[in-house]
């Protein structure tokens, strides 16, 4: 018996990805495929996302996102879900991210 194939993610939504700290073996299969679909991965740090990436064979655009470019950053990924985009929103912790979106929206 074949799965039922998924849904297609929505567009035009932020999605925000959970990472694993410590063994990258940890990540969620949710992960992936949002990791996999989104159009733009936003990242607190572009080098250990870049990394988690490519350790499961995923190339997609990432941008820098943290507490000092959030403001010009916000804008830009706004205007991109605006556009119909899938942003994924990858933290190094999920506390983080909290303070993060709090402070963008």
């Amino acid at each position: 018996m074949e799965p039922t194939p998924l849904p297609p993610l929505s567009p035009a939504t932020l999605f925000l990805v959970a990472t694993p700290i410590g063994n990258l073996e940890d990540i969620t299969l949710r992960a992936l495929r949002v990791l996999k679909e989104c159009d733009v991965v936003a990242a607190e740090d572009t080098r250990r996302s870049g990394q988690l990436l490519k350790h499961f064979g995923l190339a997609k655009p990432l941008l820098s996102y943290f507490q000092f470019n959030e403001a010009r950053r916000s804008e830009e990924i706004i205007e991109r879900l605006r556009r119909g985009e899938k942003v994924a929103l990858v933290t190094d912790a999920a506390v983080p991210a909290s303070v993060i979106l709090a402070n963008a929206w």
